[in-house]
């Protein structure tokens, strides 16, 4: 009973480890280095009890793996604490996008996105694109609730239909165009992480990640609208579809969707002002405008009681349910900081000078190996960590923007693929089918997003 109220206010504890990791950024201390790395320790310790089972599985193995590694470097044991922190920013990055997620939310932007899906539609080949990209601009802002609240949308919608094909109209249409918007928005994680691995600039990457999303949805709505065409959406009772477009407010809905545009423009541009004028990396001042954005966003609205409310109670049960990241992201800072004071990364440079000659197929196989161990539920991120040994050889030999383009494209597939993913679980459990299914219907996707976003990065290398 102690331990339970005590678990409900370690958000506090971890919020202070993640605000000193910040405040050294700007200190540089190595002591405060030191403590920080005792805090993750600790930290570690408390989240591992109340990780999954999946998490707690490549926790462990990269804390064995690393322990091995470390025994073969000539650190000394009470060196151990420095080699955790390198990944506290992002899992500060990570607890501040609840507050993101709220003012979108407080502002009501979901629902007015959802009116368009009703709206004057016939058939379901009209409808895909439609879903589709009302879950991408969703996606952006609100991140994984973006796929439940257009899954939960479309079930009542297509209630009347075959549920065989309602359950393939949904698993394609929200989980695509929500993995496309992972694919170049500054809130998610992955992206975060490649720019982390490469040391690429975010506004580098933005205009081919752009390209590729842009050609990938493309093809995949022709694919929608030529597939779907002959399934007739005729579910509007007689007078409800006037009823509905009679309540729509066409001025009002431009009008929300020209507000988040031109929201993401100035938290985009934002980024690279403070960033560059105060030589910040992008992780780190993403996670400290996030916050003063939001909040500032809230009171031009006047919602700032309505997002103070649902932000902070959000804030605080997500902080709170960051066990899984906590035990991957500390345990891979250690396996990946022990790895680089290895000589293995320099036995694996001449295999990798043999096929340096061949790019095209570097790039195509990072991706199919994302693809690969998200069928067996292998974190995208913990991916990135056993690519590590990888990925460092070719920085020098390959242009640094097309790695973080094959890593971001590649962890993006996984959304649609991942059979033990977060995602792929939920649509499942949400429609009632097989997870494999969904993971069959969804290959075709994964595959071609991974050749656009090949051929993207081998023309700029």
């Amino acid at each position: 009973m102690i331990l339970q109220s005590l678990l409900r206010y370690q958000y506090i504890f971890f919020s202070l480890i993640f605000l000193l990791r910040i405040i050294n950024e700007f200190v540089g201390s190595e002591n405060l280095n030191y403590i920080l790395g005792i805090m993750a320790i600790l930290m570690l310790s408390v989240s591992f009890f109340g990780a999954t089972r999946l998490f707690k599985i490549l926790g462990g193995s990269f804390l064995i793996v690393g322990g091995y590694l470390f025994s073969t470097t000539e650190l000394a044991i009470l060196e151990i604490p420095s080699l955790l922190t390198s990944n506290l920013l992002l899992l500060a990055l990570l607890s501040m996008l609840p507050w993101m997620n709220s003012i979108v939310r407080s502002g009501r932007f979901d629902r007015s996105l959802n009116v368009i899906i009703k709206v004057n539609v016939s058939d379901l080949g009209k409808l895909y694109p439609r879903s589709s990209i009302t879950t991408h601009i969703m996606a952006a802002f609100l991140n994984l609730p973006a796929a439940t609240i257009s899954q939960d949308l479309l079930k009542t919608i297509l209630s009347p239909l075959d549920k065989k094909l309602r359950n393939s109209f949904i698993s394609t249409a929200t989980l695509r165009g929500y993995s496309l918007a992972l694919l170049w928005s500054p809130l998610e994680i992955m992206v975060a992480v490649s720019i982390f691995a490469t040391g690429v600039n975010y506004m580098s990457l933005f205009p081919w990640l752009i390209l590729i999303a842009v050609i990938t949805f493309s093809v995949d709505s022709i694919w929608g609208r030529f597939h779907f065409k002959k399934y007739s959406y005729d579910n509007v009772r007689p007078g409800q579809n006037k009823e509905v477009h009679h309540q729509l407010n066409v001025k009002e809905l431009i009008k929300k969707i020209a507000h988040l545009a031109v929201s993401l423009v100035v938290f985009l541009t934002l980024v690279v002002i403070v960033g560059n004028t105060f030589d910040l990396s992008f992780i780190l001042t993403v996670t400290l405008l996030m916050f003063p954005f939001a909040l500032i966003w809230a009171l031009l609205m006047k919602r700032l009681q309505r997002f103070w409310i649902v932000g902070s109670r959000t804030w605080v049960e997500k902080t709170n349910s960051m066990q899984n990241f906590i035990v991957l992201f500390i345990s891979l800072s250690f396996f990946s900081n022990s790895l680089n004071n290895t000589s293995f990364l320099e036995m694996i440079e001449k295999p990798l000078s043999l096929v340096s000659g061949y790019p095209l197929v570097i790039l195509f196989l990072i991706q199919v190996i994302f693809v690969f161990l998200s069928m067996f539920g292998i974190h995208p991120i913990a991916t990135v960590g056993i690519l590590t040994g990888i990925i460092t050889p070719l920085l020098e030999i390959m242009n640094p923007v097309s790695i973080a383009i094959a890593l971001i494209a590649g962890s993006s597939a996984t959304f649609t693929v991942g059979t033990y993913g977060l995602l792929v679980t939920l649509t499942s459990m949400n429609t009632e089918q097989s997870p494999y299914r969904i993971t069959l219907t969804n290959m075709p996707f994964a595959l071609v997003i991974s050749i656009i976003s090949t051929i993207v990065a081998y023309l700029i290398l």
